[in-house]
């Protein structure tokens, strides 16, 4: 067993943000599903939203974003957040090569939807989450250690509920204990468990299961943003086309060159993500293919590089002018709920990005906020645990008998990305919604107490279920329509009721400890 200060769940922006700047006195470590640089955010075209320019001000940020968001967001974390993005962009800037710049040495600020101003830093043109994936790992300091290819699959609690750190199977599907003072989720949202996403194949909602199995709460999993434009041919997505595309001057259009949101909201093609999904979903349901016009963009190769390979990789030549586009799930605003500093329902666990719902996207987030939050908790959390008393945990692993599986045959991958894609992807209505909860159900993953005997897919698949059973059931719950959440049979926003309610889940069922226990000395 090992036993760390900090024990980090995911490599993405948050979780690199927060292990750069703790202590060197403590000691940290990292575990990764997969590889570093094949996290969500290694793979983010989009930038960082901050109020920088001249004209523009956090207030408009603030603005831009409630709006967004429908005003479900909580209103303390979008103003703490937004408010410090200049900082956090400036402290980044100085610090290295990350960001483009013009020939005076001044940041590059971009468009995108539903923002007001020009206000979103890239880097690399769209690989701003490359460069940043990179830049903080140059930052790592010798107290933090990366483990990756480990799949942490359960969080251990001690008497008190406090958790202690988690169980994991390394690739030969050995079990392995870590121990911590601290344990942090960042492992990402959800996206894979519908048939189109802009995911990465490791995002399948695992640390939003497990801490719901562990009796932490999770809140707003009916909200969902579908990215309006993925590369969409032979019926599948190959990859994301980044919103800044649209910010630059491509449009939507129909075979025969009919731009679709005209007429359909102020901005157009540049309105909220909710909205231009849903448009495009629906001339797609009608047997329509849909283009992003690209053919009034300059230097298209040199402007959007990545966006240029993925094309070509895919024997798409972007000097044809257009790009055949569909929607696909993209960003969890909800996940565990947390305060401003990363603290969950559940003494000694943390989330942070995406895995975290700390009320700063409200019902859709605003294009670019993803990444700010990511650097902005990873930085909040740092200080609070730099500060932090260190509990020194001492435990002593204890062998009971083995426990089999739950005679129990789980869904394939496809068939839960498809039904959920189906019956709660970016149209949902109470009869799909029914008959997706009952068939979530028939599987009973509640009833599997002890996860030792699977394997690392039937672990997968286990945890996709158990955070599918959370987003349909909260979407059958919220009986309007408001941002990524979206009901045919209550087609609008119902701000008397629904406008500061929050669905929250929590499972109340005490977790058992059949195969294996830890016997805790707790010193301060």
């Amino acid at each position: 067993m090992t036993n760390d200060d900090v024990l980090i769940l995911g490599s993405g922006i948050a979780a690199l943000q927060l292990a750069s700047l703790l202590n060197k006195e403590l000691n940290v470590r990292i575990l990764t599903k997969g590889k570093v640089r094949s996290a969500n955010s290694y793979l983010a075209q989009g930038g960082i939203a901050a109020a920088i320019g001249d004209g523009d001000h956090p207030d408009k940020h603030i603005a831009d974003t409630l709006e967004a968001g429908r005003y479900h967001n909580n209103q303390e974390a979008v103003e703490q957040i937004i408010h410090a993005a200049p900082g956090l962009i400036k402290f980044i800037s100085e610090q290295g090569s990350v960001f483009d710049k013009n020939q005076n040495g001044e940041l590059l600020l971009g468009m995108e939807g539903a923002h007001s101003e020009k206000r979103i830093v890239h880097g690399g043109g769209d690989a701003t989450g490359k460069n940043m994936v990179e830049f903080l790992n140059s930052t790592l300091k010798g107290n933090v250690t990366i483990e990756e290819n480990v799949f942490a699959y359960e969080l251990l609690l001690d008497s008190n509920q406090t958790c202690i750190g988690v169980k994991a199977k390394d690739p030969d599907g050995k079990i392995k204990h870590y121990s911590s003072s601290h344990t942090i989720l960042a492992t990402g949202g959800c996206g894979q468990l519908f048939t189109y996403t802009s995911n990465a194949p490791t995002v399948t909602g695992d640390g939003i299961a497990m801490a719901y199995r562990a009796g932490a709460e999770v809140a707003d999993m009916e909200f969902i943003q579908f990215h309006p434009t993925l590369l969409y041919l032979n019926g599948e997505t190959k990859g994301l086309i980044s919103e800044a595309v649209r910010g630059e001057g491509a449009i939507l259009v129909t075979d025969d060159g009919t731009p679709i949101m005209e007429g359909v909201h102020h901005l157009k093609d540049l309105a909220p993500r909710h909205i231009v999904s849903q448009k495009i979903y629906e001339y797609l349901k009608n047997g329509f293919k849909v283009y992003l016009d690209i053919s009034n963009i300059e230097n298209f190769t040199e402007r959007f590089p990545s966006i240029t390979s993925i094309c070509e990789e895919n024997g798409l030549q972007v000097s044809e002018g257009r790009i055949p586009v569909a929607p696909g799930s993209h960003f969890l605003m909800g996940g565990v709920k947390t305060d401003l500093v990363g603290r969950t329902s559940i003494n000694g666990l943390y989330a942070i990005g995406e895995a975290a719902c700390t009320g700063l996207h409200g019902a859709n987030r605003l294009a670019s906020n993803s990444l700010l939050e990511g650097l902005y908790m990873g930085e909040k959390l740092s200080k609070w645990l730099n500060e932090a008393a260190n509990i020194e945990i001492h435990g002593n692993v204890h062998t009971a008998p083995f426990i089999p599986k739950v005679k129990e045959i789980l869904p394939d991958f496809q068939q839960i990305q498809d039904y959920m894609m189906e019956r709660v992807g970016i149209v949902r209505d109470a009869v799909t919604l029914q008959k997706q909860k009952a068939w979530l159900d028939s599987f009973n993953v509640k009833q599997i107490r002890n996860l030792d005997a699977y394997s690392a897919e039937e672990l997968t698949k286990i945890f996709m279920l158990i955070t599918a059973k959370l987003i349909t059931d909260a979407a059958l719950e919220r009986s309007e329509s408001r941002g990524g959440h979206y009901r045919s049979d209550f087609p609008a926003e119902d701000n008397h009721f629904w406008l500061n309610k929050t669905i929250t889940h929590k499972n109340t069922h005490e977790m058992e400890s059949n195969h294996e226990y830890i016997e805790t000395a707790l010193a301060t």
